[in-house]
C-alpha cells in the first residue's frame, strides 16, 4: 500500500483550513485517512502550522512520500533536517547528543529570524500609522489655514460694510441737521 502525507481540505469557502493526513494514494483528498499527525492554515501571517512532530517524523521515515505542499510544509518544521541528521547517527558520523544539539541550534536560528521578519513588520506598521499622521496633520493645518484666510476675509467685509454704513449714516446726519435747522429758523 502506497502511503501519502498530504493535505485534507476544511473551513468555509474562500477560507481554506486543512488537516495533514496519513492516507493511501488511493483515497480522495478528502476521503479516508490512517491519521491525523497536525494542522495547516494558510490563511494567517505567517501560515500557521500545527504539527506533531514524532508522529510526521515516523511517517517519513517509514517511506509515506509528501505532496509537494506538505514537503515544503515539513522541511520548515525540521522534520526533514531530523531525518538527515538521524541517518548520520545511524552511519556513526556522530551521537545522538550532538544531532539533538545541531538541531536545537537550527531550531533558535529558525526561531530567530522569524522573530526578525515579525519585528521589522511591526516597524513597517508603526512608520506606517506615523506617516499616515504626519499627513493628517499637514492637511488639517492646512484645511485650518483655509478656515481662518476664509474667516478673516469674511470679518474684513463685514468691517468694511460697517465702516461704509457709518460713513453713510455720517453724512446723512449733517444734511439732515441742516433740514432741520433750516424749517426751525423760519
Amino acid at each position: 500500500m502506497a502511503t501519502k502525507i498530504r493535505l485534507q481540505r476544511g473551513g468555509r469557502k474562500s477560507y481554506a483550513f486543512y488537516r495533514i493526513v496519513i492516507a493511501d494514494a488511493r483515497a480522495p483528498r478528502d476521503g479516508r485517512f490512517t491519521e491525523k499527525i497536525g494542522t495547516y492554515n494558510p490563511n494567517t501571517n505567517p501560515a500557521t502550522v500545527d504539527l506533531n512532530f514524532e508522529r510526521a517524523l515516523y511517517w517519513v521515515e517509514t517511506g509515506a512520500q509528501p505532496t509537494d505542499t506538505v514537503r515544503n510544509i515539513l522541511s520548515r518544521e525540521g522534520v526533514y533536517l531530523m531525518k538527515h541528521l538521524k541517518g548520520g547517527v545511524k552511519k556513526g558520523a556522530f551521537d545522538e547528543a550532538t544531532a539533538q544539539k545541531k538541531f536545537d541550534a537550527w531550531k533558535a536560528d529558525k526561531q530567530k529570524g522569524l522573530e526578525k521578519v515579525a519585528a521589522d513588520e511591526a516597524k513597517a506598521k508603526k512608520d506606517a500609522a506615523a506617516a499616515q499622521l504626519k499627513a493628517e496633520k499637514a492637511q488639517n493645518e492646512e484645511q485650518a489655514k483655509k478656515v481662518a484666510e476664509k474667516k478673516a476675509a469674511e470679518a474684513a467685509a463685514k468691517a468694511e460694510a460697517e465702516a461704509a454704513a457709518a460713513a453713510e449714516a455720517a453724512t446723512e446726519t449733517p444734511a439732515e441737521e441742516a433740514a432741520a435747522e433750516a424749517p426751525a429758523a423760519e
